[in-house]
């Protein structure tokens, strides 16, 4: 059954929810009429319901309903953009939605153009992330736990923990305990075993992933980072390490990915908690 026009989208023909966020009224009204008549399922409809908002203002097209489809919001990347542009992407994401909103890898002047928006903002300056903070954070039964091989690993440590509790997870550190120093790693043996998902970050060689990988059973992700001389290739050889772990169950980021590897942690946290992402 084919009710649905293809999704044309007119300022004029778009209204606001309650909340703020873009809905087409039409449309969703025939959603609405066609789940009532038996006409579409109400699977189908939510199904439907995930591809609907997004706001064009022009040089950035937002997406309201990420969220709904991938489990957490758009994140603004914030190098490549200008400070004005920035600010407008801030502006319509308060405007129109009433989540916490996540910025990554920003500087300084980044976050004083967000803070000269919203007094709301906090800076994560380890973890070059500002966080327009809203709602309270959420928070998980187990919990994800960031390891770094060192101190210098620390900036995409901290991006993925700061991204990992935005996302609504509980989330432990466990930093400086490379395999230079093993002792240190092997002393935290049972602290591995209790969490959830261990993401472990590592510049150098990149072994320490294949180290953690070895003795747990926790998925493991590891992230190479860009630390190491000039050998390292600016990270590739840590990548090239630990794409090669011998352990088993280990998967590997892109170098200095700790965002994305803060997303994979949360989709396997709410498989774990039996939630959807």
């Amino acid at each position: 059954m084919t009710f649905l026009p293809k999704w044309v989208w007119k300022k004029s023909e778009i209204g606001l929810n309650r909340k703020g966020n873009f809905m087409d009224v039409k449309e969703i009204r025939q959603l609405l009429d066609a789940v009532s008549t038996g006409g579409l399922s109400t699977d189908d409809a939510f199904g439907r319901l995930q591809w609907l908002a997004s706001s064009d203002i022009g040089y950035a097209k937002i997406d309201y309903r990420r969220a709904l489809r991938n489990g957490f919001p758009e994140v603004i990347y914030c190098p490549g953009k200008s400070l004005e542009h920035l600010q407008g992407i801030i502006r319509d994401m308060m405007e129109k939605s009433s989540g916490n909103i996540l910025a990554s890898r920003a500087d300084k002047a980044a976050y004083e153009a967000i803070a000269a928006v919203t007094t709301e903002a906090v800076y994560h300056e380890a973890a070059r992330t500002v966080v327009v903070k809203r709602q309270p954070y959420g928070s998980t039964k187990g919990h994800v736990l960031i390891i770094s091989a060192g101190t210098a690993d620390i900036p995409v440590a901290e991006e993925a923990a700061v991204t990992a509790e935005v996302l609504g997870n509980t989330v432990k550190r466990l930093y400086d305990v490379g395999v230079a120093g093993i002792h240190r790693l092997l002393s935290q043996v049972e602290t591995m075993r209790d969490a959830s998902v261990i993401i472990v970050i590592a510049g150098m060689e990149g072994a320490l992933p294949s180290v953690v990988g070895g003795l747990v059973s926790q998925p493991v992700i590891a992230v190479p980072t860009s630390v190491g001389y000039g050998a390292s290739f600016g990270g590739i050889s840590a990548l090239l390490g630990m794409l090669n772990s011998c352990a088993s169950g280990v998967g590997v980021m892109n170098i200095d990915n700790g965002f994305g590897a803060a997303c994979l942690a949360n989709r396997i946290m709410k498989l774990c908690e039996g939630e959807k992402a």
